[in-house]
């Protein structure tokens, strides 16, 4: 008796513009873009419900026709392997003071060069 192996679902949760957003997606790779993690087949939940949720909602129409998608490291709270794919949602940071329209520019994830 095989078991087929299934492949590996992500949940990734990661800051952007005020919000924590969690998305999933069935691929997640380092990028050849420097800084940056690579995400590839965003899965989102089926329309069998009438409750309607806008987070999800809001992250369907912001993801819709998206192949794939670069997120910053620095942007990147958590990565999980999950069983399955839950909903994905948006909200709002806890702390007001961290809501903001200004972004940091990202510092150098490398230490200088030394000359000799």
């Amino acid at each position: 008796m095989s078991k087929e192996k299934q492949e590996p679902i992500y949940r990734i949760v990661y800051q952007q513009q005020g919000e924590v957003c969690e998305i999933y997606a069935r691929y997640l790779y380092q990028s050849d873009l420097y800084g940056f993690v690579e995400l590839e087949e965003l899965l989102f939940g089926e329309k069998s419900s009438l409750v309607v949720d806008p987070g999800e909602e809001k992250l369907k129409s912001t993801f819709a026709g998206v192949k794939r998608t670069f997120i910053p490291m620095h942007a990147v709270i958590r990565i999980d392997e999950v069983e399955a794919p839950g909903t994905p949602k948006v909200s709002d940071l806890p702390d007001p003071e961290l809501k903001s329209n200004i972004s940091h520019f990202p510092r150098s994830f490398m230490p200088p060069r030394q000359e000799d």
